[in-house]
């Protein structure tokens, strides 16, 4: 048993209670109490002084565990591959070719370096967007069981090696048939779904419309609401997806998304990015309880335009947050991407008071929560849930003077994923004091830097400076 006091704990329950010189009481990985420190010593005294870990937290702030809801595990060792590069030669040159000659090893590697960083800044729990076959699943699953970190992983289905109208052809490496995906998801469904105690949940991934059929869609949703699985897809993230889907198949993105079955799976169906939503589209959000995975780093960087985060929060859509990639964000950072969302939306209103701090950190936690199917076990810091929580060091001169400040609005617009001090996840240490307790970070940062040259090697690809390098 475990009791941290002394603490001011944001704790994202239904009446959003901040408890300052709070306390949480662990025991068996899940909060047993929570609440000011004076009452649980008057209610649990002898009890806590004789069996417990009391941890002195000196004023530091205790927030839930984020929830990254579209990463891209095997884009963290190809950071930086393409920057500066529109979204469709961004794939085609870059992205796919260095994803294409990827080995197992490889697969893990990335695994390992991308969740090293998500655990060191806050994150606690994440959902893969589209895990490719030779990414090698054994080893994610292991990377995944030995960090502690809570995961959705959504393996990659298709039948089609395209994207929308463009002309080129995905890397052949990365192309699956769509027999085998269906057949591997569901295999992979059997033998890990509920793994890693409960950690690790088995999706489906589909490639966007343009890499999938309306048939497969409509398979990959049927099996996905029979087995409770659930099911993640970039949907609209540039202007030619929506157009492509028009020209196809005459309706809006979401409309399609609901002929195909996707939006039965209400808030397990993630629809990463959406940017090119209509108005009937947010109504359909809205109405069927479908999630948006907001990646404003990702959308901003490619010139994918501005998510309508605003209006779907007004209509009771449920908005979470996402990184993305390495090649499209650069950090798996989700702190700093919780700014840009508090900010990007207020410059193009020209509204200051649209998605403010706190909206934006239930973004991050409750309504990730939800669109994980995890609601019941964490998102918010209550009696009875997982003990995933992260402690933030206030003491840093960018927080400073923390104290007369709204613990919130300092978190999301002063704080970054440094500040991360600790880091539990169902009552387990997975950072302390910003040491790493389940991963070798000196050794993941090792192999990363090793595979990535062999992967540029592999795809013939040179990342040059556009300035002379001597």
């Amino acid at each position: 048993m475990t009791l941290l006091f002394g603490a001011t704990i944001v704790t994202m329950r239904p009446d959003r209670t901040i408890i300052k010189d709070g306390a949480i009481w662990i025991k068996e990985g899940r909060i047993a109490a929570i609440g000011k420190y004076k009452d649980l010593q008057v209610e649990f005294g002898r009890e806590l002084e004789a069996e417990t870990e009391q941890v002195n937290l000196n004023g530091k702030l205790i927030i839930p565990g984020l929830i990254d809801t579209h990463v891209h595990l095997a884009q963290a060792l190809i950071r930086g591959c393409a920057d500066d590069m529109s979204l469709i030669p961004w794939l085609l040159e870059r992205v796919w070719p260095l994803q294409g000659n990827y080995t197992y090893e490889d697969g893990k590697v990335s695994a390992a370096l991308c969740i090293a960083e998500m655990l060191k800044s806050g994150t606690t729990a994440f959902i893969e967007a589209m895990l490719a076959g030779r990414y090698g699943f054994e080893g994610v699953a292991e990377v995944v069981e030995q960090s502690g970190i809570r995961a959705s992983i959504g393996k990659i289905v298709m039948d089609i090696g395209t994207y929308a109208e463009s002309n080129g052809q995905m890397h052949p490496g990365l192309v699956e048939d769509r027999v085998t995906t269906v057949r591997d998801t569901l295999a992979l469904f059997d033998k890990y779904d509920g793994g890693a105690e409960g950690r690790l949940r088995i999706w489906f991934g589909p490639r966007t419309p343009g890499g999938v059929t309306p048939d497969l869609y409509r398979e990959a949703a049927k099996l996905a609401k029979e087995r409770g699985m659930g099911l993640t897809v970039h949907l609209a993230e540039v202007k030619s997806d929506m157009d492509f889907i028009s020209k196809q198949y005459g309706m809006s993105p979401v409309e399609y998304a609901g002929s195909v079955g996707l939006l039965d799976l209400g808030p397990k169906c993630v629809l990463a990015h959406g940017i090119w939503f209509s108005d009937a589209d947010l109504q359909l959000l809205a109405e069927t309880g479908a999630t948006v995975s907001h990646n404003p780093s990702s959308n901003s960087k490619l010139a994918s335009g501005f998510c309508r985060v605003p209006e779907m929060l007004e209509l009771g859509c449920n908005v979470a947050m996402g990184c993305d990639g390495g090649p499209s964000n650069n950090t798996y950072d989700l702190i700093r991407e919780m700014k840009l969302a508090a900010v990007i939306h207020k410059a193009k209103t020209l509204d200051p008071l649209v998605v403010d701090a706190e909206s934006v950190l239930e973004m991050g936690t409750l309504n990730g929560a939800r669109a994980m199917g995890r609601l019941d076990e964490i998102g918010s810091l209550e009696v009875g849930k997982q003990a995933d929580l992260a402690i933030i060091d206030t003491n840093s001169l960018h927080l400073t003077p923390f104290e007369t400040q709204n613990p919130v609005s300092a978190l999301i617009y002063a704080g970054q994923g440094s500040d991360v001090e600790s880091v539990m996840i169902g009552g387990r240490w997975v950072m302390w004091k910003r040491e790493l307790q389940t991963l070798d970070e000196e050794k993941v940062k090792a192999e990363a830097r090793a595979h990535a040259t062999q992967v540029y090697a592999r795809a013939g690809i040179i990342n040059k400076s556009r300035w002379p390098v001597f």
